[in-house]
């Protein structure tokens, strides 16, 4: 049986752990399958919390959670599981798999119990290639006889309702501090914007922020700021979907902000830009020479200029955001 005959029989799978960054990045693999195999169905083995954004999507048809009891034995060395998980594996023609697997435990377990046609991808981008993690990701499609697939995230979510008055989304942290302007700069940012445009500002945290948001906010007028913390990731989607701008950090909610295709502003610290940059047009990296900790408020706001037609400003005379 061929590639192509293995994919068209039955069930596609794609397996992808890692956090709302990495699942992000994969989203054009489901996108070049779901237009590859148009009317086939197509499962996600990942987290539900992150897989689920791509189910109300429409890229994939459903999630199945990868930390379930029932796989543990698949990571296992001729491991042992139920009759009911070998026959779900078993039910998939093809399997798509983005596990960190070096021994290939996994995939030898999977193998014993199906016949689908299994294709290894890459757990982590090779930072040392300069391709893109997208590109990277999409190349084991070629298997299947998928070329030239579209590389940008995009997360087509059904539309809402703008804020108003329009709202700029900040994510002033991420998952490493080196990745983080510092905060004292975002409170000096957040006091220059206040005093120049009555927009509203919905700032975004989750477990690594701590009380970071709660800070700046205390900082700012009433009513004037939002508070998205800890959300589950599709309400927090909802809520950057309804504004008007984006500026953050390299990480995972700035990926999100790139599929749902936010204009925004990425201030980039030392991760490699050729593997790890958004990849939609619409976002403009910002960079210091002598690194993120040293990059100006002034050049920040400067930076925002370009978005300023989009927020009412508090004084005709101010023009915008500098």
């Amino acid at each position: 049986m061929t590639s192509l005959e293995h994919a068209a029989n039955g069930r596609i799978l794609v397996i992808r752990g890692g956090a709302l960054g990495d699942f992000i990045l994969t989203l054009p693999v489901l996108a070049a399958l779901r237009r590859r195999f148009p009317g086939h169905r197509l499962e996600i083995l990942g987290y539900p919390s992150v897989a689920s954004l791509s189910v109300a999507a429409g890229l994939a048809d459903d999630a199945t959670a990868l930390e379930s009891p029932r796989f543990t034995g698949f990571f296992v060395p001729d491991g042992s599981w139920p009759a009911e998980a070998g026959a779900w594996f078993a039910g998939f023609g093809c399997i798509v798999s983005y596990l960190h697997d070096p021994q290939g435990v996994f995939r030898c377990n999977v193998v014993r119990c199906s016949s689908a046609l299994f294709i290894a991808g890459p757990h982590r981008p090779n930072e040392t290639a300069g391709v893109h993690a997208t590109e990277q990701l999409l190349r084991p499609l070629q298997a299947l006889d998928v070329h030239g697939a579209d590389p940008v995230p995009r997360l087509p979510l059904p539309a809402v309702t703008p804020a108003a008055p329009p709202r700029l989304a900040l994510h002033p942290g991420s998952g490493s501090e080196r990745k983080n302007w510092p905060e004292a700069k975002w409170a000096e940012l957040l006091k220059r914007l206040i005093g120049q445009s009555s927009c509203g500002f919905l700032l975004i945290g989750g477990e690594a922020e701590g009380e970071r948001c709660a800070r700046l906010a205390a900082a700012l007028p009433a009513g004037r700021a939002h508070i998205a913390q800890n959300l589950p990731l599709f309400e927090l989607a909802r809520q950057m979907q309804a504004c008007a701008a984006f500026i953050g950090h390299d990480s995972g909610v700035t990926h999100l902000a790139a599929a749902l295709d936010l204009p925004g502003l990425v201030l980039w610290g030392e991760t490699d830009f050729t593997t790890w940059r958004p990849q939609s047009p619409r976002m403009k990296i910002l960079r210091a020479p002598a690194g993120l900790e040293a990059l100006p408020v002034a050049a920040v706001g400067e930076a925002l200029h370009s978005f300023a037609w989009r927020f009412p400003v508090a004084h005709p005379n101010l023009g915008g955001v500098k």
